[in-house]
């Protein structure tokens, strides 16, 4: 394994009706000035708003609402929001939502504390903002883990860009697996497979013999396998739901990633399909994976076979090499793919597939170091030629 120093920030209040009690433990420790945060305003239709305002309420908080975050959050968005803190002296920000939600949030704080330019001072100055302005974060809909981590991934629409930005962690996340029958199931599904695809690109980093972090990451993708497919069948099955919310938070709160360089290459060429397409992330992640994983497969045969054996319950027979056991796993996974109704080509997630755009997104596609094979802007084109 990688040297590694862990240490992890963020309280998980999990279970029905969490929520209350976090609030009531968490927001004496903070000042009056709070903003509410949440994103096209399902939130006062399902009843949460309410709940939240009123818990609020309670505490003696002055709250200021920002609403209108957008599944893909903007950085016109997070400048809106950092503005928001200024003007109101902000004191706490609560997210409440889903991934987008507490992403926008997360440079929020940041960019509300830094005089720079939140973009330029990481991407130019090479800096990592150490300010920011405290925040708690309710989770509506599983899959991210964005609420067990600093990392921000915003679309800065005037460059065609969408990527990591460094903000503040939550103090605390509530995890009530009841709120997240509050959003469409196409939500939870891919919710749950975006979930899945940080485990496996976590896994199929460096290093690439068997090790504890992959151990317990195996577990953890059986578990969203199976409960993905529970909750696909039914959608009232609480325990399922419960364990995906778990396994969102667990994919992201850096456990699996201790002693890793990971890989993570689907998500960087997704995020700038989703630059340019505005798609939703979990299910650009299903269109492309298995064609990328075909591409990869050859250059660590042994590790992707590893995957289809202990994950994908793949028979590796002593007469199969390991590709050929790699090849069967990444099968599977593109059959779970269609099994749970995501969908499995970019023509069927996009309709329309504009060659130029393509070749925009291979062309600005971060390659990452830990992928079994550095990719060419090239051979991205074939992989998205080939998932099209």
């Amino acid at each position: 394994m990688e040297n590694f120093v862990f240490s992890y920030p963020t309280k998980n209040y999990f279970g029905k009706e969490a929520a209350k009690q976090a609030l009531n433990a968490e927001l004496p420790k903070y000042g009056k000035n709070v903003l509410l945060a949440y994103g096209g305003g399902s939130i006062k239709r399902n009843g949460i708003y309410d709940e939240v305002m009123a818990l609020l309420q309670e505490q003696g908080k002055e709250v200021t609402e920002f609403q209108g975050i957008m599944s893909n959050p903007t950085y016109a968005k997070v400048q809106e929001g950092a503005k928001l803190c200024r003007d109101h002296k902000i004191d706490f920000i609560l997210a409440v939502g889903g991934g987008s939600v507490s992403d926008c949030c997360k440079a929020v704080s940041a960019q509300a504390k830094l005089i720079s330019d939140l973009y330029d001072y990481e991407y130019q100055e090479k800096k990592i903002p150490q300010d920011g302005i405290p925040m708690g974060v309710i989770v509506t809909a599983a899959g991210t883990g964005s609420e067990q981590n600093a990392g921000a991934v915003i679309t800065y629409e005037e460059k065609n860009w969408k990527g990591a930005l460094w903000g503040t962690p939550a103090s605390f996340a509530v995890l009530d697996p009841y709120y997240t029958k509050t959003v469409p199931q196409k939500q939870v599904l891919s919710g749950a497979f975006d979930t899945l695809s940080h485990c496996m690109e976590t896994y199929l980093g460096t290093p690439r013999q068997p090790n504890l972090s992959d151990r317990m990451n195996e577990a953890v993708m059986r578990s969203v396998i199976e409960n993905t497919r529970k909750v696909a069948k039914d959608p009232e099955d609480m325990n399922a739901r419960s364990e995906l919310f778990w396994a969102a938070a667990m994919a992201e709160n850096g456990i699996l990633k201790l002693g890793k360089v990971t890989d993570f290459q689907a998500h960087m060429i997704e995020h700038q399909l989703g630059a340019f397409t505005n798609c939703n992330h979990g299910c650009g992640l299903a269109a492309i994976q298995p064609a990328l994983y075909r591409h990869l497969a050859p250059s660590a045969r042994n590790q992707y076979a590893r995957l289809a054996e202990n994950v994908f319950g793949v028979d590796g027979h002593a007469d199969k090499t390991a590709l050929e056991i790699a090849t069967q796993g990444i099968e599977k996974l593109a059959a779970f793919i269609k099994e749970i109704g995501l969908p499995t080509t970019l023509t069927e997630l996009l309709g329309t597939v504009d060659d130029a755009m393509l070749r925009k997104v291979a062309d600005t596609a971060i390659v990452t170091k830990g992928c079994a094979k550095q990719l060419t802007p090239d051979e991205i084109y074939t992989i998205l030629q080939e998932a099209k």
